[in-house]
């Protein structure tokens, strides 16, 4: 949240935040909506390779300074891209919508990457057939209106950010990634410097 007297935004979007200081600085994303898209699918299938990788009984080990389990995190992970699909079609975006966890029976690594091939063909039926892929559309979040455009930046960067933590994590376990990705991957994203914070 940023405040200026009795003038307050929630800072969760960049144009946002240089329109409440006044400055003169071109914002939005770099990459179009299809370039979006086409990393999004990038993070989704790299994650629905590598999560099923982790062993269960680490499933339920606390992530770096962070209370989440790898479980928690790796549904978290596919949660994005669909949470981002239900915005586009005219939910309202809340944090808890994509932070409330995995169903009863989603307990093993296998059963996250069937969720993650569930995501990922879903994204492909939403997106696949839509005609305007301008990303013009406005779609409602807790931190105001955004053109769906931003949004879909907002999660892919957050979507990638996550397979990063994976990629550390299998690390952490003495397991290699079965695939990896290279800088290029997250180029024109705006990522976080560290991979954890903190």
């Amino acid at each position: 949240m940023l405040s200026r007297g009795d003038d307050w935004i929630f800072a969760q979007n960049i144009g946002h935040v240089v329109k409440f200081l006044g400055l003169n600085e071109a914002t939005g994303p770099v990459l179009s909506p299809v370039q979006l898209m086409e990393r999004m699918d990038l993070f989704v299938r790299t994650a629905i390779q590598i999560v099923p990788q982790m062993p269960d009984s680490l499933l339920l080990t606390e992530v770096p300074n962070r209370p989440r389990s790898y479980l928690a995190l790796a549904h978290h992970l596919f949660r994005i891209p669909e949470g981002m699909m239900e915005v586009a079609r005219g939910a309202l975006l809340v944090n808890d919508m994509l932070t409330g966890g995995p169903p009863a029976g989603m307990t093993s690594s296998a059963s996250l990457g069937v969720y993650g091939q569930q995501v990922l063909a879903e994204l492909h039926a939403w997106w696949d057939p839509k005609a305007d892929k301008s990303g013009t559309e406005t779609v409602q979040t807790y931190y105001g209106p955004q053109q769906l455009h931003e949004l879909m930046e907002r999660m892919t960067w957050h979507c990638g950010q996550h397979v990063r933590q994976w990629f550390m994590l299998l690390g952490m376990a003495g397991l290699t990634p079965a695939v990896t990705l290279d800088d290029a991957a997250f180029a024109g994203l705006p990522m976080p410097t560290n991979v954890w914070d903190g």
